[in-house]
């Protein structure tokens, strides 16, 4: 494991960045603009300056919350925060403003930005505060799915684990395969501040889009010849059903993160980027960078891969000792950088973080080869009667029918069994990747057809009792489902 004195601070990656190539483009917001890194750090040095002119210290919270049309502001802003030695709170440009102010409550934050021109004018000299490596950078707010958001801190060692201060030797060259890097991650969520960080560490320039639409998408895919492409399963189920035919021969790697990757919808996905790998990463908020990677293997259906980077994953029983190969109990994952905790918060931590491993909130196995299986959330097991019913299992079975473009399963109360099994689902609309071989025409999601379809994939107390038809999923800000919402409709 490599120590936080051996890891760059993220505002010291930046500048050596900018002085081994301060024309090179490091990212690019479709219809808005590009920032080179030169511009990057010029502009972040004058919001450092501005926000010490205020009078702000070190460690102070101050939020940012910007719209994904305006991805350069906010990481000059955050670069900024950083380099002034505060600490960096991003949020949700369309979260409530009751949820908002509960955070700043939380965290006490001493100001928020939200326009860069609002800032007093500085000098674009660097600022001269040296960064700690083990000092936080940013509290990233869980988000609260299964409760209440809960704020994440990360160190810039931690954020910044497995970069290097030179540009040119190999450990720079992430994705060197690629010109540019292409996703549509929110900038509130881990996944997009991993594209930030990317931006700074990575070979290729960082590509995004205000709004994600499935041919918007494809198409800036194409346009760019992006040679790497970061996505979530929702996203990969809306590319399936993209209206436009492009040119998406480009994609070497295609990764899946935020939610385990339906096989079905992996399957379809290898046919639409016929050069690329696929590969699916599985992590959290709280564990990031701890993650496992898995390269889609039909022959491993469902596994979320093995433990990458350096960490491990471990099966424990509810009390916390190991469970054998092959059965099922908590996951815990171990962080190789030094790992994140929960602000203002010593309660949660302590069942969330102990002596470097990270409890998922997930119920899995792991096979004799070292590949980690999810069975499910531990909140959304539904038991139902004498039996306990795997959400993932259904919605597994769910996707692979040819009509169904996504699907959730969750509980609703019963009266006798205490829980029954019900999903949502979204249907396929013809799309350029969708054949009339083995789709049906008429599309028919039909409670009578998914039952029989299931029947031949599930046992019959996990088939669902009740299947309604929607045209979109609830979700959160990070993609999630959001199976409350599920659960509340009449």
């Amino acid at each position: 494991m490599r120590t936080a004195l051996e890891t760059p601070a993220l505002p010291a990656l930046l500048a050596a960045r900018a002085a081994a190539e301060p024309g090179k483009v490091a990212m690019i917001v479709q219809g808005t603009g590009e920032l080179t890194f030169e511009e990057w750090e010029r502009r972040s040095n004058e919001v450092a300056g501005a926000l010490l002119s205020m009078g702000i210290g070190r460690g102070e919270r101050i939020g940012l919350i910007f719209p994904a049309a305006r991805w350069i502001d906010y990481a000059i802003a955050f670069m900024g925060v950083l380099k002034a030695g505060a600490v960096a709170v991003p949020l949700a440009d369309r979260a409530p403003a009751a949820d908002v102010a509960r955070i700043a409550a939380h965290c006490s934050i001493s100001m928020t930005i939200g326009e860069l021109a609002d800032l007093p004018r500085a000098s674009a000299e660097p600022p001269g505060l040296p960064n700690e490596p083990d000092a936080v950078a940013q509290i990233l707010y869980t988000s609260g799915t299964t409760g209440t958001a809960k704020g994440v801190a990360a160190t810039h060692a931690n954020l910044a684990f497995g970069a290097v201060l030179n540009p040119r030797r190999p450990g720079m060259r992430m994705f060197a395969h690629s010109r540019h890097l292409v996703h549509a991650f929110p900038i509130g969520t881990n996944a997009g501040q991993m594209m930030l960080v990317n931006a700074l560490n990575a070979h290729p320039a960082v590509v995004t889009l205000p709004r994600f639409t499935p041919d918007r998408f494809a198409r800036l895919i194409a346009d760019h010849r992006a040679g790497t492409v970061f996505l979530v399963p929702a996203m990969a189920a809306e590319l399936l059903g993209r209206r436009e035919e492009h040119d998406l021969s480009s994609v070497l790697l295609l990764g899946s993160a935020a939610a385990p990757l339906p096989t079905a919808v992996a399957t379809r996905l290898a046919g639409m980027f016929p050069n690329a790998t696929i590969a699916n990463y599985y992590t959290s908020t709280e564990a990031a960078p701890a993650q496992t990677i898995m390269i889609v293997d039909p022959e491993r259906p469902g596994s979320v891969g093995r433990a990458a980077a350096g960490g491990a994953v471990r099966i424990a029983s509810p009390e916390g000792e190991a469970v054998a190969t092959g059965e099922t109990g908590e996951v815990w994952m171990r962080s190789p950088a030094v790992p994140r905790s929960y602000y203002n918060d010593s309660d949660a931590a302590s069942d969330v973080f102990r002596g470097g491993w990270i409890r998922m909130g997930d119920l899995g196995y792991i096979d004799e080869d070292g590949y980690l299986y999810l069975v499910d959330r531990e909140s959304d097991v539904i038991k139902s009667g004498a039996f306990k019913v795997s959400t993932l299992k259904v919605e597994e079975a769910l996707h692979a029918h040819p009509a169904v473009a996504e699907a959730a399963a969750y509980g609703l109360p019963h009266p006798v069994l205490g829980m029954a099994v019900a999903a949502a689902v979204v249907p396929r609309a013809p799309g350029p990747d969708r054949s009339s071989e083995g789709a049906p025409e008429d599309g028919d999601v039909s409670l009578a057809a998914l039952r029989a379809f299931l029947a031949e994939r599930l046992a019959q107390h996990e088939i669902p009792s009740r299947i309604v038809t929607v045209d979109a999923l609830p979700r959160n800000a990070g993609g999630k489902v959001d199976k409350r919402a599920l659960r509340a409709r009449p």
